[in-house]
């Protein structure tokens, strides 16, 4: 096997290795098991489940699970999103064995003992208690609610304090056999070891599991019309969403809204809305545009936070730089440097060795390959001034904007 090279297990298990010369390695495994999947009455159900996957296991209890691997320098840690669970670990390259057999055993023999259940319900109310005292984090969860309102995408993935309250452990075994199939588990590896001794291993720890495809397919229309909503939440300050939906992360117009995302109010302190809003009218300190895209449809959102009497003036200087990519397209050197910002920009997060095993399992799980830079650079070498104006008039016309204001009371 080459480096680099996807493979798949026996029990039909998708994997990657990537080789990378480091004293540190680094294992992802992405499940297509997020809170879009949870039946009505299971809301908080996969955040739920993440947490007791440490719980205890047939061969460890929680004490040894935590300690595996943090006895030896390394990181276990998961997060849930609304379409994956997430289970990553780091290590030092010695360690390998030791932790692609932990995750393993997590992932496959999780026990999920009934007194764990119950402590972890108070610590994630805490949790939910915590994230309703910040109205700044709050506010993103509530706009997806109203952008994809009827769908399990609207779903906060903490869940409530009442449904947290009435999960059962019949719950997780119920969505755990729905979801935790072969076809929607992948598992990616990056190290300084070789791709043999790579598929050797993880199909000694994952290739014994004999698992079914899942015939689940969780709810995907989303049927309500813009909305404008302001709503007493705040405490100092207004903060203020507006946003679209837009296609999934299928589309064949992702990577020119990615662009223009980036363009208009990305990770940059020289993005458009950071300029024309923050800089030039001093209205904002936090201002940013973001995306998120599921299978089959996503949402881009502008956020910022302001001074109450500045939100009016805020959000017609919003929407005014979103209408310059409609009526205005790009100078062919104003294209040429987001280009070349959004592939630097991808190049240093390629650095990070860990998001860069997370994404090669989640590339895994939507598109069954994992892409290498150059061909991503080069697909967004090919976008043109046209491509981001035609994105912006179909998708980001004002008439199609969902608002969502957190003001005083």
């Amino acid at each position: 096997m080459k480096r680099g090279d996807v493979f798949t297990l026996s029990n039909g298990l998708q994997c990657s290795f990537q080789y990378k010369k480091s004293t540190v390695a680094h294992i992802a495994i992405a499940i297509k098991a997020g809170s879009r999947d949870e039946l009505e009455h299971q809301q908080g159900l996969a955040h739920f489940i993440e947490h007791n996957l440490f719980k205890g296991t047939e061969n460890r209890k929680a004490y040894h699970i935590l300690s595996r691997l943090d006895d030896v320098g390394g990181e276990l840690n998961a997060y849930t999103t609304k379409e994956e669970t997430i289970i990553h670990a780091s290590f030092l390259k010695r360690d390998l064995r030791r932790a692609v057999e932990l995750l393993g055993d997590v992932l496959i023999k999780s026990t999920f003992p009934e007194r764990e259940l119950m402590k972890e319900k108070e610590v994630i109310k805490d949790e939910i208690f915590s994230y309703k005292d910040a109205p700044s984090e709050r506010i993103f969860d509530d706009f997806e609610d109203l952008i994809f309102e009827g769908n399990g995408l609207g779903r906060n993935i903490l869940g409530t304090p009442e449904s947290v309250d009435g999960l059962s452990r019949n719950d997780i075994l119920e969505f755990k056999c729905r979801t935790y199939t072969t076809d929607r588990i992948k598992v990616a590896v990056t190290g300084p070891y070789g791709g043999e001794r790579i598929a050797t291993l993880l199909g000694e720890h994952f290739g014994h599991w004999s698992l079914l495809e899942s015939k689940w397919s969780s709810e995907n229309s989303v049927a309500t019309a813009p909305k404008r909503i302001v709503s007493p939440e705040a405490q100092f300050q207004d903060h203020f969403m507006t946003g679209w939906r837009i296609p999934g992360i299928h589309s064949n117009d992702r990577r020119a809204l990615l662009l223009l995302n980036n363009v208009l109010g990305g990770p940059a302190m020289n993005s458009r809305l950071g300029l024309n809003i923050r800089e030039k009218h001093g209205i904002a300190y936090n201002i940013e545009s973001y995306m998120n895209l599921y299978s089959d449809v996503g949402m881009l959102g502008i956020y910022l936070g302001c001074d109450p009497l500045q939100t009016k003036k805020a959000e017609q200087l919003v929407h005014k730089e979103v209408e310059r990519f409609i009526k205005q397209p790009l100078g062919t050197l104003q294209l040429s440097k987001a280009k070349n910002q959004f592939i630097g920009q991808m190049a240093l997060a390629e650095e990070n060795d860990l998001n860069s095993t997370i994404g090669a399992a989640r590339a895994l799980l939507y598109y069954g390959k994992v892409s290498t830079f150059d061909f991503v650079a080069a697909q967004i070498r090919e976008l043109t001034t046209a491509d981001l104006q035609r994105v912006a008039n179909r998708y980001l016309s004002k008439k199609q904007a969902f608002t969502l204001i957190y003001t005083k009371a």
